[in-house]
């Protein structure tokens, strides 16, 4: 079984973290066969946490789990704290698979994103 895990920072303000789950929820239809299921977790300030999640995922029978942290930049959290916390779960969990992706903000198709928000400001 193989899953997909959104890693966001998490934020006081519940509305943003909600934010981040409905997104989730409009993913999870064009994953197609690719994914079993797609879920999302933070890094604080939220629940659940990434070590959570994880551990959960595994413990329901998960082999696989991609995780693609939802920063735009490659800052401290993506280089450093995300990577320790999935080595942290896997050493619980030594059959299973990581997969940690490049952070959002890496991926080129980002530029196209930016495009299409740019097209809303047309005069």
């Amino acid at each position: 079984m193989k899953q997909l895990l959104v890693a966001a920072h998490g934020s006081r303000r519940a509305s943003s973290n909600e934010d981040l789950s409905a997104l989730v929820a409009s993913v999870t239809p064009n994953l197609g066969e690719n994914f079993d299921g797609v879920s999302a977790a933070f890094l604080e300030f939220a629940s659940p946490s990434i070590e959570e999640k994880l551990t959960e995922l595994f413990e329901q029978g998960a082999t696989e789990v991609v995780v693609l942290p939802y920063f735009l930049s490659a800052g401290n959290h993506v280089v450093r704290d995300i990577p320790n916390i999935v080595d942290s779960v896997m050493s619980e969990f030594p059959g299973k698979k990581v997969n940690l992706l490049s952070h959002i903000g890496a991926f080129e198709a980002m530029s196209g994103v930016i495009v299409a928000a740019s097209q809303l400001a047309k005069d």
